[in-house]
């Protein structure tokens, strides 16, 4: 068995990350950002393979993951459900064993998270979540980077999250508890996150210092909020569910009069694609204070950071 099946390192959800390991992340995007600006970018992966697995269909996912490779030097491969067919002309566990023959990396956008989970139990190198159900810490990472360059030091920072307690909410709390952030989610009823997650939320940002609150009304939730960040109302696999969405989420739409209860120079934040006049309205998404498409930049970076810190653990 060859080293770099040795020591794996996947990134599964946030709970695969410690404290130290987000904040090192953070740091190396910041500096892979910076040298690609300067022309200077690293083949820290030169010759390193990427396998992509896509159930679900991805503009930033994809952009950001191909890319990425190759400014590292390294490859990627597109694999689409209707090339490989998880879970239907193969089981997951299979598709691990054949993949790790061949590639040095997995990454996997699926609908499930145990498909994740037993790509990364039978895959003998390191599998990243794309997105799940459940969580899409990539996206949280590169988000938290975000703010980190337009804020500094998050510890204490506050974060309100705007809609349903979905995937994005969840690695956004359980990231934001290991980086010391006050996490604030408003969601209506029958609609917040997992009590798990935000259990385990709350526990370990006690321990570094933030807090995580589920308050009910979205005017409150927003009278200290630092940066409000929102998501679609039905996510993939929910256009069943749209319309009723709708009607129960209006409440909890960042529209101006939602932003005017806010501190002054309240950053706008959105995973994209956004729905605008939904969840979102237009003047609010691009006003000067949104940073929504330097999320989707560093997603590119935030990424490249999570494939050389999985691959360096694996040593």
């Amino acid at each position: 068995m060859s080293p770099i099946h040795e020591h794996k390192h996947d990134l599964r959800g946030s709970g695969d990350l410690s404290n130290l390991d987000v904040k090192e992340i953070i740091r190396l995007a910041i500096e892979l950002k910076r040298e690609l600006r300067e022309g200077k970018p690293r083949p820290l992966l030169a010759g390193k393979a990427l396998a992509m697995v896509f159930e679900k269909p991805s503009l930033r996912t994809r952009c950001t993951f191909e890319l990425g490779m190759v400014q590292l030097g390294g490859h990627a491969v597109n694999l689409q459900q209707r090339d490989i067919g998880v879970g239907q002309r193969e089981g997951a566990r299979d598709i691990a064993r054949n993949l790790e023959r061949w590639f040095d990396l997995v990454m996997a956008r699926t609908f499930s998270q145990t498909t994740v989970d037993e790509l990364a139990e039978f895959c003998r190198v390191p599998v990243i979540n794309a997105l799940s159900d459940f969580e899409h810490p990539c996206q949280a990472l590169a988000d938290y980077q975000t703010l980190t360059e337009k804020a500094g030091d998050l510890k204490g920072f506050h974060l309100t999250y705007m809609g349903d307690g979905n995937n994005i909410c969840h690695s956004l709390m359980l990231i934001g508890a290991k980086l010391g952030l006050h996490v604030t989610v408003s969601s209506p009823e029958g609609y917040e996150p997992d009590a798990s997650v935000a259990e385990t939320a709350r526990a370990e940002a006690r321990d570094n210092g933030g807090s995580y609150t589920l308050e009910r009304d979205p005017r409150a939730a927003v009278q200290d909020a630092q940066a409000i960040y929102t998501d679609v109302w039905a996510s993939m696999g929910q256009e069943d569910e749209a319309d009723k969405r709708m009607e129960i989420f209006r409440p909890y739409q960042v529209n101006a009069e939602l932003i005017t209860g806010a501190p002054g120079g309240v950053l706008i934040m959105h995973d994209l694609p956004a729905h605008r006049g939904e969840e979102i309205t237009d003047e609010v998404i691009d006003c000067p204070n949104a940073i929504v498409f330097d999320q989707a930049e560093n997603r590119l970076h935030a990424q490249k950071a999570i494939m050389v810190f999985l691959h360096r653990a694996c040593r």
